[in-house]
């Protein structure tokens, strides 16, 4: 079986993270986790630790001084992943709005032909569980107007739940990454598609936290729509 590393970023999870962990060691398809932790008072990192020893090494922790986004806990992630030679590299939320028992089926598609696998909400539909309809609209047609500016052929281009496959993260100058937030998730997906991989949508129940705050704010829903102009307008001079 190749190595297969989840990435979670984590801040103030406290109510979350003991169960996250228990229930993705508890797959029977087995998943090395890395926690990247940006320094949450709350004490996810002191949780961490204490599962770590029950897990035998399979999950590891990278403590990071205060707030430094979303898109930099992966990129962190990222390069952690890929020094230590996994195969399958993925991105997931902690706050059980991911599905961990969908993380076999993301695995499949990579091991069955996709680059880079996509747990999409949108793909079959609608697919969200206590969402309000505002919310639930807004993200829906924030993937149309993706799809629409940038031509890329994904129903959900704001997806947080992927499985990357080691090869797509080493065409990457992680340097080049231009956002931090939400939009992050858009630029990999376009910047993915646009070096030739093959993205393949899997079709998962999306269902909000019930524990802990989210992090959703306004200026993330700016950054992602101003984003994806700036990044379709830059693709018309550079690869990166």
């Amino acid at each position: 079986m190749s190595k297969a590393l989840v990435i979670i970023p984590t801040y103030n999870e406290i109510e979350n993270i003991s169960k996250m962990l228990d229930t993705v060691m508890g797959l029977e398809t087995k998943f090395d986790i890395l926690i990247v932790d940006d320094g949450s008072p709350d004490g996810t990192a002191q949780i961490v630790r204490e599962k770590m020893s029950e897990f035998d090494g399979r999950i590891h922790l990278e403590e990071r001084s205060g707030k430094l986004g979303l898109g930099t806990a992966y990129i962190h992630g990222f390069h952690w992943a890929l020094a230590r030679k996994y195969e399958f590299i993925f991105e997931m939320d902690c706050d059980f709005s991911h599905d961990p028992m969908d993380l076999p089926r993301l695995l499949e598609a990579c091991m069955t032909g996709a680059d880079v696998a996509i747990g999409s909400r949108y793909a079959t539909g609608v697919n969200v569980v206590n969402w309000p309809m505002s919310r639930v609209l807004l993200s829906y047609f924030a993937s149309v107007y993706v799809r629409f500016v940038t031509g890329m052929p994904i129903q959900d281009a704001t997806a947080g739940f992927i499985c990357y496959k080691r090869a797509v993260l080493e065409t990457f100058n992680f340097s080049k990454i231009q956002f931090a937030g939400y939009a992050f998730q858009i630029e990999m997906k376009f910047k993915s598609w646009r070096k030739g991989m093959t993205l393949v949508e899997v079709p998962v129940i999306f269902t909000d936290r019930t524990e802990g705050e989210s992090k959703m704010s306004g200026g993330i829903i700016k950054e992602a729509i101003f984003g994806v102009v700036k990044l379709k307008l830059r693709s018309f001079f550079t690869k990166e």
